[in-house]
């Protein structure tokens, strides 16, 4: 078997999952603190004030990574999802679960923080426009995710009804991404171009992107972290859990 296979199928094993989650956590967290540190330090501090929007643009530090952090998470808990429910991974389901919260969380900072920015730039804290309306929808998906994962004594069992959900809301990715394009919308187009010239300057773009870096080891950190625990809660019977128990004591 490849070497990279044979990894991945040997990180598949909850003992060697805990172990390796325990390793990084440290590793993703101080990540993500000192980026996050270096990104709001140069987005709030250093970088020009837009020419339109004066001060109030410099919310886009949070608001747009956040906003990138919310589809990312239900896209890859979507592909957990999937896992879990063709090959029964246990610890894809583990991984879905854990990463629900945290993508409900960075749904409900894109909203808030598209609220505080809407109101000096549209006028309005809230308009039922497409794109904001689509976030919304994502967030109940999320809490739809966690509610019926939670909703059976089984976790197990929650967690495949509850990945069925996450298959059937990612057809709202697109949407929320495409809305500007496809509706006349509030929101601008898209600044940011993975593929051609971005329209932001470099001064604005590069504390915008040490942002989005920041919040994926955030991400890595959070979901290790809950991903341990659920993983515990679940094999709390198994002999590797009791050794671990006696070795902590």
């Amino acid at each position: 078997m490849n070497p990279v296979f044979r990894w991945f199928h040997s990180l598949g094993s909850p003992p060697t999952f805990y172990r390796f989650a325990s390793r990084w956590i440290p590793w993703t967290g101080s990540a993500a603190l000192t980026l996050g540190a270096i990104g709001l330090y140069l987005g709030l501090a250093r970088a020009p004030a837009d020419y339109l929007q004066g001060e109030s643009f410099r919310i886009i530090y949070l608001h747009v990574p956040s906003a990138w952090m919310s589809l990312f998470i239900y896209v890859l808990m979507a592909v957990y999802g999937a896992i879990a429910l063709i090959w029964r991974i246990k610890l894809c389901e583990i991984l879905m679960l854990a990463s629900a919260p945290v993508g409900a969380m960075f749904t409900a900072i894109t909203l808030i923080t598209g609220m505080l920015w809407g109101k000096p730039t549209w006028g309005t804290y809230w308009e039922w426009d497409a794109r904001m309306t689509s976030e919304l929808v994502l967030l109940f998906l999320y809490f739809g995710v966690l509610g019926l994962a939670y909703a059976y004594d089984d976790l197990r069992q929650g967690a495949r009804a509850a990945a069925v959900l996450a298959l059937v809301g990612v057809v709202n990715v697109p949407i929320i991404h495409f809305s500007v394009q496809w509706w006349n919308t509030l929101h601008q187009g898209e600044s940011v171009q993975v593929i051609g010239k971005s329209t932001i300057h470099g001064s604005m773009l590069w504390p915008l992107l040490i942002m989005a870096v920041a919040t994926k080891f955030y991400f890595l950190f959070a979901l290790l972290q809950r991903a341990r625990v659920l993983l515990l809660e679940q094999e709390r019977g198994k002999a590797w859990v009791r050794e671990l128990a006696m070795e902590s004591r």
